[in-house]
């Protein structure tokens, strides 16, 4: 996980951009260097000394994975650089950052670097926040490609000591407001060693339970305070309790014989114990207690008190869950993810939100979290450590049903590699892949060629919901914006129109409507229209092949009635569809 901060940052800011920086600023490029090469290893030092707490550790990781920093701004910089836009933009994104992340000005440390560098202060104070941004973005992108935690960012900033130390001196760590170097040089890495093992291990309360309770002191006159009212509700209890039997002693006497005053007693126990099974499962516990503690109660009360226990029932079992927990999210261009699970659970989802809140920011996720019971425990939620990187990641796009987990978008490219890291993360017991538009045409063909077989049979029933359900599995995919039939889903058309031929000349004509739908992607009004338009071009297609014309109808519906989420690529692929419907 280590890496040389320094050389990341001069891998990205290229000579090219040295060039562009030194055009924009009026400034020989070496004077850019001199300034780059101040500059950054202090920005450097004061993320260590931000990191040699547990709290700025994690606040810290919190601000290089926030939305606001680009993990791609290597490849990003000589476009920003083009212009005078782009670089106030770049210089005003990065010192702000760079300021929260730290939680003071760095207005001091531009001065100071001029004062260094011979150059106007203007110029470095722009290059200041130009580096920040720069520094903050390459981190970013290291965590998220290593999938890295809080607890490594403390290692990462104390392996950077070697490497910055000979280009700082006393002036920078004090307008950085820091003690001098060989101070911040004595202490830092212990203090980020410390810092580090806290968050991989935290530490262990060091007094046992039993030993901690017993220093509790509890004042004599509070207990004994408590003991008399505890004992003026016991005997009460008691009589009460002693009342009750002998109403019931009495009723039973006066309704039977004198012979039968023995089994009128056990009719007289037996009605205790046929309270309603409703009865306050509370006040049957009371009495149990109360049987315990006076121990030299009569023993009357304490049959009775046995006998109220018995009538609770044991609790109905609740229904085992069937349903796979789900989480699926999909990260915008700033950065900003929108997390869409079903857990089992209330404490469930108090975990997913508290997790998130912790590492993204309360206010850097879009959160659409349900509870249904019937919803089996969510296992990922142990390796949403592994996730998190990924909901920072623009483009990404993760769905996890179950224990299978699909990737589509920047999350499924291969340069990235994070299938094989996600594969190691979550083991063997889930499936794991990417989705591939082909991939899936293919198995619906196959799927759809396999079924027709039954409907192009001599003895076809051609039941209307049959060939429904036989129709409905073939997939047209249209290009995107386009409504005309593509190649791969003319074969299957054909068979459609064969099977639809065939019934309709044995008397049977299926009446369909053929419903066009699409995914979410584009204006409301806009899918509408192309997702008729779409009906309308497959139903001319069945139409031209033979299949009367006044036993179908086509329609679109737009975004309306989807079949999945609309988070991921196989989501938005399911709800691109035609949909045959038996007409009413």
């Amino acid at each position: 996980m280590s890496i040389n901060t320094i050389q990341l940052i001069q891998s990205a800011l290229t000579d090219g951009v040295v060039r562009q920086l030194a055009e924009r600023f009026g400034l020989p490029p070496d004077a850019i260097r001199k300034v780059l090469a101040t500059v950054a290893p202090a920005l450097v030092a004061s993320l260590m000394q931000k990191g040699a707490t547990l709290d700025g550790a994690r606040s810290l990781f919190g601000t290089i994975l926030s939305p606001e920093v680009s993990s791609h701004i290597a490849e990003q910089l000589p476009q920003l650089l083009g212009s005078t836009g782009g670089v106030s933009r770049l210089e005003i994104a990065g010192r702000h950052l760079f300021e929260r992340a730290l939680d003071r000005g760095v207005d001091g440390l531009s001065d100071e670097v001029a004062v260094q560098t011979g150059v106007p202060a203007h110029a470095t104070h722009a290059m200041t926040g130009i580096a920040g941004a720069t520094l903050l973005g390459l981190l970013k992108r290291h965590f998220l490609e290593g999938q890295g935690n809080a607890g490594q960012l403390p290692t990462l900033l104390g392996h950077q000591l070697p490497v910055i130390a000979p280009y700082l001196n006393d002036r920078l760590m004090t307008a950085l407001g820091l003690s001098g170097l060989g101070a911040f040089s004595g202490n830092i890495l212990s203090q980020l060693k410390a810092v580090s093992a806290h968050i991989d291990h935290p530490t262990p309360a060091s007094t046992p339970v039993a030993e901690a309770l017993s220093k509790i002191h509890v004042p004599a006159d509070a207990v004994m305070r408590d003991e008399r009212r505890s004992h003026k509700w016991l005997w009460w209890l008691l009589a009460a309790l002693a009342a009750l039997l002998a109403f019931l002693f009495l009723r039973s006497c006066q309704s039977e014989q004198n012979a039968h005053r023995v089994a009128g007693q056990g009719s007289s126990a037996g009605a205790v114990a046929a309270q309603p099974a409703s009865a306050p499962v509370v006040a049957s516990s009371a009495v149990v207690a109360a049987s315990e503690v006076a121990a030299s109660a009569p023993a009357a009360s304490a049959a009775a008190s046995a006998s109220a226990a018995s009538t609770v029932q044991p609790a109905a079992a609740a229904p085992a869950p069937t349903k796979d927990s789900q989480l699926s999210f999909t990260v915008d261009a700033a950065g900003k993810p929108t997390v869409t699970a079903t857990v089992g659970s209330e404490a469930e989802k108090t975990q997913l939100i508290d997790e998130l809140t912790r590492r993204l920011g309360q206010y850097n996720f879009v959160p659409n979290i349900t509870v249904d019971p019937a919803t089996k425990p969510a296992d990922w939620l142990l390796h949403l450590d592994g996730l998190l990187p990924l909901m920072s990641l623009p483009g990404a796009e993760v769905k996890v049903d179950g224990t299978h987990i699909e990737l589509s978008g920047t999350a499924a490219d291969k340069k990235l590699g994070w299938l094989d890291k996600l594969k190691s993360l979550f083991g063997a017991s889930y499936q794991i892949g990417s989705f591939d538009v082909a991939h899936a045409v293919a198995d619906a063909t196959e799927n759809f060629r396999s079924a027709i077989k039954g409907l192009l049979a001599a003895d076809s029933s051609c039941a209307v919901a049959d060939v429904v359900k036989v129709l409905n599995l073939q997939v047209i995919n249209f290009a995107s914006a386009s409504a005309r039939v593509p190649a791969s889903a003319v074969e299957d058309l054909n068979q459609s129109a064969h099977v639809l031929n065939a019934c309709a000349g044995n008397g049977k004509t299926a009446r369909l409507e053929v419903a066009g739908y699409s995914d979410n992607v584009g204006g409301e009004q806009a899918n509408l229209q192309l997702s008729k338009q779409r009906a309308e071009a497959v139903r001319a297609y069945l139409v031209k092949t033979g299949v009367p014309a006044d036993s179908l109808i086509a329609q679109g519906y737009g975004g309306a009635r989807p079949v999945a989420s609309n988070d991921t690529a196989s989501g938005r692929f399911a709800n691109r569809r035609i949909e045959f419907v038996a007409q009413q």
